[in-house]
């Protein structure tokens, strides 16, 4: 598919997408009124979803002219998933990596956050029932969301994120936690295997009338493939609901978490080719962790108006205390230790006006943090250097028309407001000097699509949408200059088009959800070399970026006989980037570094209709740079494994191997403005290994 360059669409942005849908054979077949499909293309390629919330997310889904993935966690059962990455990794449009396997989770959609790879962890917003998880400032700097402990997650990328309250380059991830009603009331799972993982999670949910209420404890542990690895990770998971009368109901969330990492640190590339697995001596010497206890209690509220309309409104607060020692040398040291406070809000109103479905909605954050940095040795604190008091407020605000124009043709007007603060204080203890940074950020995201049913269950799509993203406070903390200057937000435009639907003919069952893109980004916020200390990045915006790529999932389901017993399921995540600096007065046209320039990871597998399964998968990576300058590349890999299993209504039962071939490989690394031949910026990736796991439901 061609990537068009922006600037062929930006006078006539609706004349051009427009052009672009109707150009389809299908489409000019004929004009017979349909009401638009409720589309599901999921992660895992499956079966439609069948519960209520399902049925309203994928609706969802067709009324967006762009990019957005549902994943139904059932099918994340069927395989080793550890972390965040490894739920993404059938997702479009997502880069993400682990350093060493653990939680800690490098997440990049559509080229957001390409530089902080070590830290940070800005341009996507997680949300977990329509309540914000991501700090007020946009950073997911503390923690993740378990996948598992989800029913449904919702990816929504770029700028397809505005009907979720997200202002970030990369969108929005939400998690919908299950509930008694739509899960067994008693629910076991255990998982095992390679570099000491071990995990177990019961669930028990019971429904009374109206009341309903599920608990669901969670503990992790893993030694990991590194030296200086563990991870020790205990939950608890609570909510309850009540239906009020036949249209309202509201729900109450409470969960805690303690998650304790060792980080083995990174490599240079002469101790990575000697060991691998090893760990960098000052990662083992200052005992670097990143420790994190979260409360959260969250409400939600739903009032069914009458048939037409809706009114959802919801109050979150969560308190994370972060333990972090993550630099000890004989120059300095360093160990954070601060509480983030988060309280959320979110009001959403939908309405049906003939053919108009109009939703309005407005998410609101306020973010804290207190506490120090701290001298580090071997883990413990010692002498206060900096006072911390940090504070961030965002309101995001929008309206959306998903307005049936024509029989098969839906148009999408609409428009974000974002109001966000930030306030950064750092008192050095020392000298009493403060550093106060601190903006008021404002701005307008208009937006424009349009979505042409092309035949039943088969959707193009395409929009044209304006991106924007404050800095969050560790960006500004960061920031090169050193003084109280804030940096500026970052902003653009976008293009994208695509089609996603599902085909059947004969006996071949097809899936796919396929898009490209190209936005041309201004100010976007990098860390480049400190010009005082060599190899220390902080934080600068540049003047133009340009962020295009092609994204797809593929899937398809064959009968190998006439009563479909035996079948054969193919399954791709193709990702194509050209990410780079746009005649940038240093880096010219140079590739931005982190992403490689194709991704494709898939599996081919032999299903029974009893529920048997097994099938090869593997991950072919393509290129990427670690530095501005395009002087250090990371080398492109390929891996395979092996995946089998069991799966009914009451029990799932997976045995995975990966990484057969024992590859040695880099799945994560550091950035730098011009990375040293010596710089420590790389983490291996997993070796081979075997996991197995089972879930069963009562």
């Amino acid at each position: 598919m061609t990537i068009v360059k922006q600037q062929h669409f930006t006078a006539y942005p609706l004349i051009a997408i427009s052009a672009c849908l109707a150009a389809s054979p299908v489409a000019l077949a004929g004009d017979t009124p349909q009401p638009l499909p409720t589309v599901t293309i999921t992660g895992e390629l499956t079966s439609k979803p069948a519960s209520d919330t399902a049925r309203a997310l994928a609706a969802e889904q067709a009324r967006t002219p762009g990019g957005v993935t549902l994943v139904d966690t059932d099918t994340l059962y069927q395989r080793n998933v550890a972390n965040t990455a490894d739920m993404l990794r059938f997702v479009p449009g997502v880069w993400a990596a682990s350093a060493s396997g653990s939680d800690s989770t490098f997440i990049s959609i559509r080229g957001s956050n390409l530089d902080a790879v070590d830290y940070d962890g800005s341009g996507v917003k997680l949300l977990q029932d329509g309540l914000p998880v991501t700090a007020a400032d946009g950073n997911n700097h503390n923690r993740f969301v378990d996948p598992l402990g989800a029913r449904h997650i919702v990816v929504a990328r770029g700028a397809n994120a505005l009907a979720y309250g997200a202002s970030t380059l990369g969108g929005a991830i939400e998690y919908i936690t299950p509930t008694a009603r739509d899960s067994a009331p008693l629910e076991l799972f255990v998982n095992a295997g390679s570099h000491g993982q071990r995990q177990a999670r019961v669930s028990a949910g019971v429904v009374q009338g109206a009341f309903d209420g599920i608990v669901t404890i969670d503990a992790k542990r893993r030694d990991g493939y590194r030296v200086h690895n563990r991870q020790q990770r205990d939950s608890v998971h609570a909510n309850a609901g009540w239906r009020v009368n036949e249209r309202v109901d509201t729900r109450l969330y409470v969960s805690y978490t303690r998650n304790d990492e060792e980080l083995p640190g990174a490599l240079t590339r002469t101790q990575w080719l000697a060991d691998p697995d090893g760990a960098d001596a000052a990662a083992v010497t200052g005992h670097y962790q990143w420790n994190v206890e979260a409360s959260r209690v969250a409400s939600r509220t739903t009032w069914r108006i009458d048939d037409d309309s809706s009114l959802t409104f919801g109050v979150s607060y969560e308190e994370q205390a972060l333990y972090h020692p993550i630099v000890q040398n004989p120059f300095f040291s360093l160990l954070i230790d601060t509480t983030q406070r988060n309280a959320g809000a979110s009001l959403r109103y939908q309405r049906k006006i003939g053919q108009h479905d109009l939703v309005a909605g407005v998410m609101q954050g306020r973010t804290t943090v207190k506490g120090g940095n701290y001298g580090n040795d071997g883990g413990r604190r010692t002498a206060l250097a900096t006072r911390v008091d940090n504070a961030a407020d965002s309101t995001e605000l929008f309206v959306l028309d998903r307005w049936n124009v024509a029989p098969r043709w839906t148009a999408v007007f609409g428009a974000q407001g974002v109001l966000a603060d930030r306030d950064i204080r750092n008192t050095a203890v020392a000298t009493g000097s403060v550093r106060n940074p601190k903006a008021d950020y404002r701005s307008l995201n208009p937006r424009v699509g349009v979505i042409r049913e092309v035949a039943p269950g088969v959707e193009a799509f395409a929009n044209a949408s304006r991106l924007y993203e404050a800095p969050t406070t560790y960006q500004m903390e960061d920031q090169v200059s050193g003084n109280d200057t804030a940096l500026d937000a970052m902003h653009g435009a976008s293009v994208e088009i695509g089609t996603r639907g599902e085909y059947t003919a004969g006996g071949a069952h097809w899936s796919w959800d396929v898009a490209a893109y190209y936005a041309r980004l201004r100010n976007e916020i990098l860390s480049v070399d400190d010009p005082s200390a060599p190899g220390t990045s902080l934080s600068q915006n540049i003047d133009a970026t340009i962020h295009a790529g092609v994204e797809a999932a593929l899937g398809a389901r064959f009968t190998l006989d006439r009563v479909g017993a035996h079948r054969i399921e193919p399954r791709l995540s193709v990702l194509l980037n050209r990410f780079r600096f746009d005649d940038d007065a240093l880096y010219g046209d140079k590739r931005l570094p982190a992403a490689p320039r194709h991704a494709v990871r898939g599996e081919l597998l032999y299903r029974h209709v009893g529920g048997l399964y097994a099938g090869p998968t593997f991950d072919v990576i393509g290129k990427r740079y670690a530095d501005f300058h395009n002087t250090y590349a990371i080398d492109h890999y390929a891996l395979w494994g092996l995946r089998a299993g069991f799966s009914n209504k009451q029990v799932d039962v997976y045995l995975e191997l990966r990484n057969l071939a024992d590859r040695e490989y880099i799945a994560r690394h550091g950035v730098r403005a011009m990375a040293a031949p010596n710089a420590a910026i790389l983490s291996g990736g997993e070796p081979r290994s075997a996991y197995f796991g089972a879930r069963l439901r009562f």
